[in-house]
């Protein structure tokens, strides 16, 4: 089948596109592909949707998706900043015009939260808390006005999920925001929980997404850490060529004491790095290369940990995370080693950098002073 007619025979529907079961068969091959990094095949398929719904949210709001897959995998990294708000911005507008001929257009509304969600979730990354606050106030809005609409649940519920979850969580992390929640419904975080659940098991368009929120909070938040690591290992088996999902099924791996399988899901990820692969950078990198150094410390051998632990700090100063805690522990590591080998002047240098990038409060720095003490350096 030709790629551009992909889309051709799909009939207009008095229902919502959103709900529209022959479109998602149709567009399943550019949503997987958007998530396996494939951005090139994704963007082909959204680009034709938009020939296909010129006046529709649907495809410029999966084509900003596709721009904000770019920027996470590495959030350092602005280069994809203005596309993806571009394409946010022509989804508000396109869902804004059919908000404004049916107020009751629940399909509208969703488009208008979840766009002026992700445009919120980026500016408060960069941030900008005043266009963070401005896109958070209508994307809660909106999502308000979606509510109530019983066919395109799961869909919807990922925002109720999220509104009840981070209604709670925000005024506890992000106080410079909490006057702004004062205004909404107070939240339900384990209602939030269960109706990510949900999502993620049912929903077409939301469900990846429900997944990445899961695992995050499961691994973090909920210290549920073997949760997140089911997540996480069927997200790569998925999507096995997405640096992000990869770098987390090593770190649950980690986590739960699985270091062999660790180190080998690291070593993969550091030659994709090496060989260029799509998406795999240096925060990638340093997770990995701690992961595999961690494994070799562990069986005694020290020369291959020694070479990984300076590839996680290269890798660190690569990225400007010297503030890290996987930056910092493999400084604490080398110094350690550089001890044992009776390099003391070596070891002064590596734990004196981690008094200097660490917060005094931060274990590392106390750690790092603790050694220096105890061992005369």
């Amino acid at each position: 089948m030709e790629t551009d007619s992909i889309f051709t025979d799909i009939g207009k529907s008095d229902n919502y596109l959103l709900l529209d079961k022959s479109l998602q068969f149709r567009i399943t091959d550019a949503v997987n592909s958007m998530y396996n990094f494939d951005f090139a095949t994704a963007e082909r398929g959204f680009t034709v949707l938009k020939y296909t719904y010129p006046d529709h949210p649907l495809p410029y709001f999966l084509m900003g998706l596709s721009q904000w897959w770019k920027i996470a995998v590495d959030m350092e990294n602005k280069s994809y900043d203005s596309a993806f708000l571009s394409q946010m911005d022509e989804a508000i507008e396109k869902a804004k015009a059919m908000y404004d001929k049916d107020p009751n257009n629940k399909e509208a509304s969703f488009f208008l939260a979840g766009a002026y969600g992700f445009q919120g979730r980026l500016h408060s990354e960069r941030q900008n808390w005043t266009k963070a606050t401005f896109a958070g106030k209508n994307a809660l809005k909106y999502l308000e006005l979606s509510k109530g609409e019983d066919e395109l649940n799961p869909e919807l519920l990922l925002g109720d999920a999220l509104f009840n979850y981070f209604s709670v969580w925000i005024p506890k992390n992000y106080p410079l925001l909490k006057p702004v929640m004062v205004l909404f419904p107070k939240g339900d975080k384990d209602l939030g929980l269960r109706q990510l659940e949900d999502v993620a098991t049912n929903a077409f368009y939301a469900r990846v997404e429900a997944q990445y929120f899961l695992f995050r909070l499961y691994a973090s938040e909920e210290r549920q850490p073997f949760k997140a690591l089911t997540i996480t290992s069927y997200l790569h088996d998925k999507y096995p060529n997405n640096p992000y999902f990869h770098r987390f099924f090593a770190r649950q791996l980690y986590s739960v004491g699985r270091g062999d399988e660790a180190k080998d899901v690291s070593l993969e990820i550091l030659r994709r790095i090496d060989e260029g692969w799509t998406g795999y950078e240096g925060n990638s990198g340093r997770y990995a290369a701690f992961f595999a150094a961690q494994h070799y410390e562990r069986i005694g051998d020290t020369a291959t940990a020694k070479r990984y632990y300076l590839k996680a700090v290269s890798f660190g100063e690569e990225t400007e995370s010297q503030e890290s805690g996987y930056h910092l522990y493999a400084l604490i590591q080398l110094g350690k080693i550089a001890v044992a080998e009776n390099d003391k002047k070596k070891a002064k240098v590596y734990f004196d950098q981690v008094k200097n990038y660490a917060k005094r409060k931060h274990p590392a720095h106390k750690e790092a002073r603790d050694f220096i003490k105890k061992n005369k350096l």
